[in-house]
């Protein structure tokens, strides 16, 4: 960082142009994107990456780097364009293939591909919420590892975010949270362009964008021209300044800058700009007209020396850890190991070992798990949405983080299932935490996008949703999840596990654990389940592999397969008793994991579902979408297609079927047929 915006003001201009027409020019070529945002922030995101933010081009998982999340991700183009410019490993061929099959330039930003994106955006707020996640995380390191004299967690988040960014409801869930965290290290930058696809914002919003984030708590600045290298600079160094609170910065902008007939229009929002407008706009720069891709050599080598500085901030940096490492070896190989994603050498034998003795609700079991675990995987770190005591997700002993307490474990995210989320993806992202969150399952629709956003990342959040069917009882069918199973299944990448009893709530927290390159969605009850009897470990090994046999058939092959997840599994152990006294032999299986069972080699589930079977019958208390394919054309589900009622849950469970007699008819009638 230095004082003044810079000593080559022509070269700054020279730079700011390459970034507006690559952006133009890729557009152009695919006949796709959004190139009026681009050519109006160009200035900021040259600025920002030339003299503010602490990154390393050619190391960009550098663990102390600043953070930059471009919320508003329709403007893919110009974060692309600054980090080829910059001096990332992002070529020129890259940006020609903007849009295009297999290249590193997607439409939005995808954290993956493409070196320098830190998260996958687009779907507008999110970016925002993942940045509040980050800077939580940052804040955590800092104050478990940093010691007197010896820092090696010091950075922060920056964000640019649109009009449409803060008008999703989950903006004011991140920044009402971020105001209330007294989170200082955290910078948005609000470029007010005022149009929107389907015109002026005037349409649909009549905010006070400032008066609403000063109520958040947040220092707010005015820039009254995008445009003005030295106005921008001088709010970037105040709002770096202000430690207590996180800053907004508001830049009036205009879209589509330069271009002579669609600026400050909708039209230079969402397509092409077409060729005589691209060729207008570059007129209007002083720029080749009908030359595309241009990168001056002068322009490479002035936003260039990005590389050259962050290798030096990086290496005083690498020398203040080697001096953290010789004064605090054991905090030091902590601070690595969390960073790593580490487990800690036999952190599995803290996991309790439930008995047969052992009915309890699962969740009330995993609160048990969580509480054993967390003095070990001191990584853990998470929360509810309110509802903690119910989620059973309290860490006890662990503290409240807070403005005054940034080393505690348990946060409390308020009623903001989005947003909650969306912070659990930013606190995966930034890295050496294990996050989690927790709310009741039918709330998870409220979080399903960030959700959704986590398992395109292949981020390893874990998801405690309890009270999860009619078992919840007297609140009713507002509260009683009946379909949200069946959606979180099919979120691809997302495995869901739904416990049947303590013992396998402990094996799922375990299988969530050893999870990397996902989420895991942990599906537990509110009312008591009956502890299982089984053979063989205490934790079923069978869960990690999504399904196992719990009760074998007897006096022969099984004539009838009952299949169960949660608490229906004790109702098809119920349900086999009456059909082996009968003299059907009938096999229990339960299957806590679909997705984890349909990941198995095809021997292992034949092994596990024999086809030679009969009947087949599947029990859940929710839709039957989905569980076709498991019983096969011949077979049937118990399940529950309708919304549910309010009354005792014994009594809803009677009345919608769900009882062993009921299974062992459905499975009578099979065999009939």
């Amino acid at each position: 960082m230095i004082d003044q915006p810079s000593a080559a003001p022509d070269l700054d201009r020279l730079c700011i142009d390459t970034i507006r027409t690559l952006a133009m020019d890729a557009v152009e070529q695919a006949q796709s994107g959004h190139p009026g945002t681009p050519m109006a922030l160009a200035p900021l995101a040259h600025l920002l990456y030339t003299r503010h933010l602490r990154h390393s081009p050619r190391n960009p998982d550098w663990s102390d780097r600043d953070r930059f999340v471009l919320s508003a991700g329709h403007a893919s183009m110009l974060l692309y364009a600054t980090l080829h410019l910059v001096g990332y490993d992002l070529s020129l061929e890259e940006i020609r293939n903007f849009r295009q099959w297999g290249s590193r330039t997607p439409g939005h930003p995808e954290h993956g591909p493409t070196p320098g994106v830190e998260t996958t955006t687009g779907p507008l707020g999110q970016g925002l919420a993942n940045a509040v996640g980050m800077a939580i995380a940052e804040a955590h390191l800092a104050a478990r590892f940093n010691r007197d004299g010896h820092t090696v967690v010091d950075h922060r988040t920056y964000v640019v975010a649109g009009d449409g960014d803060l008008m999703e409801g989950v903006s004011h869930e991140a920044a009402s949270l971020a105001g209330h965290l007294r989170l200082g290290k955290l910078i948005v930058f609000f470029d007010d362009n005022r149009i929107t696809i389907e015109g002026g914002t005037e349409l649909s919003c009549g905010d006070d964008v400032a008066r609403r984030f000063e109520a958040y708590g947040w220092h707010v600045q005015r820039v009254a021209d995008g445009n003005d290298l030295a106005a921008l600079h001088a709010a970037a160094l105040a709002a770096e300044s202000e430690a207590a609170r996180p800053s907004l910065v508001i830049i009036r902008t205009h879209i589509g800058w330069g271009s002579p007939h669609k600026q400050d229009s909708a039209e230079a929002h969402g397509s092409p700009l077409g060729k005589d407008e691209v060729a207008g706009a570059k007129r209007a720069y002083g720029w080749p007209e009908h030359e595309t891709f241009r990168v001056p050599e002068a322009a490479r080598l002035h936003a260039g020396a990005c590389v050259a500085r962050g290798a030096a901030l990086e290496a005083a940096w690498q020398a203040r850890v080697q001096a953290f490492a010789s004064a605090f070896p054991d905090v030091a190989a902590q601070w690595r190991a969390a960073l790593a994603g580490e487990l800690p050498a036999g952190w599995e034998a803290a996991l309790p070992a439930f008995t047969p003795r052992d009915a309890m609700a699962t969740r009330a079991a995993s609160g048990k798990v969580l509480s054993a675990l967390a003095p070990v995987v001191t990584t853990l770190i998470g929360g509810s949405a309110d509802l903690a005591p119910s989620n059973n997700t309290y860490l006890a002993g662990l503290g409240d983080f807070a403005a005054t307490n940034r080393a505690a474990r348990n946060l409390h995210f308020g009623i903001r299932e989005f947003g909650m989320a969306g912070v659990l993806n930013g606190m995966a992202l930034h890295g050496g935490v294990r996050p989690f969150g927790a709310t009741f399952l039918v709330f998870c629709d409220y979080a399903r996008p960030a959700i959704r956003l986590a398992a395109l990342m292949g981020l390893p959040v874990i998801y405690v949703f309890t009270h999860d069917s009619i078992g919840l009882g007297e609140d009713g069918p507002t509260h009683q999840p009946v379909e949200q199973l069946a959606s979180l299944r099919v979120i691809p990448n997302l495995v869901v596990i739904r416990p049947a009893d303590a013992a396998e709530t402990a094996a799922a927290w375990r299988a969530a654990l050893l999870r990397r390159d996902g989420p895991t969605a942990l599906v537990l009850t509110r009312q008591k389940v009956p502890a299982l009897v089984r053979e063989g470990e205490a934790v079923p090994v069978g869960v990690e592999r999504g399904g196992y046999v719990l009760a074998e058939a007897t006096g022969g092959a099984p004539r009838v397969v009952l299949l169960g997840t949660g608490s229906e599994v004790a109702l098809c152990v119920g349900a086999r008793a009456l059909l082996e006294a009968e003299g059907v032999p009938t096999r229990v299986v339960s299957l806590p994991s679909l997705e984890l069972f349909a990941r198995q080699p095809a021997a292992y589930r034949d092994a596990v579902l024999p086809p030679s079977a009969t009947a087949r019958v599947a029990v859940e208390a929710g839709c039957t979408f989905g569980w076709h394919r498991w019983v096969g054309g011949a077979g049937t589900v118990v399940g529950l297609d309708r919304y549910g009622a309010s009354a005792p849950a014994e009594r809803l469970f009677a009345e919608f079927g769900f009882s062993p007699e009921h299974v062992a008819a459905a499975a009578r009638a099979l065999l009939r047929s």
